[in-house]
């Protein structure tokens, strides 16, 4: 896919003296008092801010925050908490303007925060004046808010059809290029894991991948439902057996194409979801009426390990077992230090995962870590992003 990066311009000398608009993801999470309990959004935009501002331009950064109403501005909803701790990130003054919609007064060199996006009426909808306005503020859009790419509002979708030129910021860039190098053209054998406590809410991603990956493992109350289409018995462990039928079409399809959806041959159960349950490693063959299953078991867990440390490219999305609870660790745990070890190129997202790869410290061990939640789970099903389509275009043009 093509599209114009914003290092591109700064490194041509095309910045120096632009208006630049940038949209951020600084939906960052608060406690009560609204104050911030984790930043890493906040520093994941300093590169991009910091990048427009040494090439010269005059800033203006943008984000939404929580689930504000259009037109009703609160307290609350204010970016205010952002803005001081991105001007102790960046030890200088960072300007919060509200009311920013129909004009804006910045030079170059200096960097404005513009109140909260989603409170401009028109903007979930991408209102065509109001993406107009937006596009009218400045020389250059800097796309760099990958957990907003798979929506198509004003300020990620609008101001980026009608801006003079519209681009993708060092973020935004990094997501773009890490999918295509998994997803588009990957080296093989291609393994995904896919793992959550239901299919409903992955079948589309499960359909998607059986018709590219090599190996598709499944875990969690997902790995249940294969189970059960395989035959196997799951005791009253969670499990959609409505979706029986969709289960052995995706384990169909990958046998057509002589790739395989591994079933689990032993288990980890207990009798009660608890974290000081009796753990008890069961061959999937005898799990009884009254067992559930929380984690897949050593020797499937040893085989998958072997599987991933041959793959060449490897997607991760989602924890095989309750990590939670220390006695139902231990499938994802070595997973988790497979994916670490394997020469693969491994790209993870969704916050499950990104709490599992926290919990074994294998941050650097990870090719590429996503930081967009839906907009991961939306390329896993084969969908193109809004703030993808919309980029490319403007490139092309």
């Amino acid at each position: 896919m093509k599209f114009i990066r914003f290092s591109d311009l700064c490194a041509q000398g095309l910045v120096k003296g632009r208006r630049v608009f940038i949209r951020a993801d600084l939906n960052v999470p608060q406690d009560d008092a609204g104050r911030i309990t984790e930043d890493t959004r906040i520093r994941a935009s300093i590169p991009c801010i910091r990048m427009a501002l040494d090439a010269g331009a005059a800033v203006m950064v943008t984000s939404h925050l929580g689930r504000p109403t259009e037109g009703q501005f609160r307290p609350e909803d204010s970016l205010a908490p952002v803005a001081k701790r991105l001007g102790e990130l960046m030890q200088r003054e960072v300007p919060l303007l509200a009311g920013w919609v129909d004009g804006v007064a910045v030079q170059p060199g200096q960097l404005v925060l513009l109140e909260n996006c989603r409170i401009n009426p028109g903007e979930k909808k991408n209102d065509a004046a109001l993406a107009r306005k937006m596009a009218a503020l400045c020389d250059i859009f800097v796309h760099d808010a990958f957990g907003t790419a798979h929506r198509a509002e004003a300020s990620t979708y609008g101001i980026a059809q009608f801006a003079k030129t519209a681009c993708a910021g060092p973020l935004l860039a990094a997501e773009m290029d890490a999918i295509a190098k998994a997803l588009a053209n990957p080296k093989r054998p291609l393994v995904a894991i896919v793992a959550g406590s239901k299919v409903s809410t992955k079948l589309t991603i499960l359909k998607s991948l059986a018709g590219k990956v090599d190996q598709l493992i499944v875990g969690g109350g997902i790995a249940n439902t294969f189970m059960l289409a395989g035959g196997l018995g799951i005791g009253k462990s969670l499990a959609e057996r409505e979706l029986l039928g969709e289960a052995k079409a995706v384990m169909a399809a990958m046998k057509a194409r002589g790739a395989e959806v591994p079933i689990p041959t032993d288990v980890v159960t207990a009798k009660e979801f608890k974290a000081d349950a009796s753990a008890v490693v069961k061959a999937a063959t005898e799990v009884a009426d009254d067992d559930l299953i929380l984690d897949i078991g050593p020797q499937t867990a040893k085989k998958l390990a072997e599987q991933l440390m041959a793959a060449g490219t490897i997607v991760w999305n989602g924890p095989v077992g309750v990590f939670e609870f220390a006695a139902f660790e231990g499938g994802t745990k070595t997973i988790a230090r497979a994916i670490a070890a394997s020469q693969a190129f491994s790209i993870a997202g969704g916050g499950d995962t990104l709490a599992a790869i926290a919990k074994y410290g294998i941050e650097k061990d990870v090719g590429y870590i996503s930081t967009g939640g839906g907009a991961f789970l939306e390329v896993l099903e084969g969908k193109t992003l809004p703030a993808f389509e919309i980029l490319a275009k403007r490139a092309a043009a």
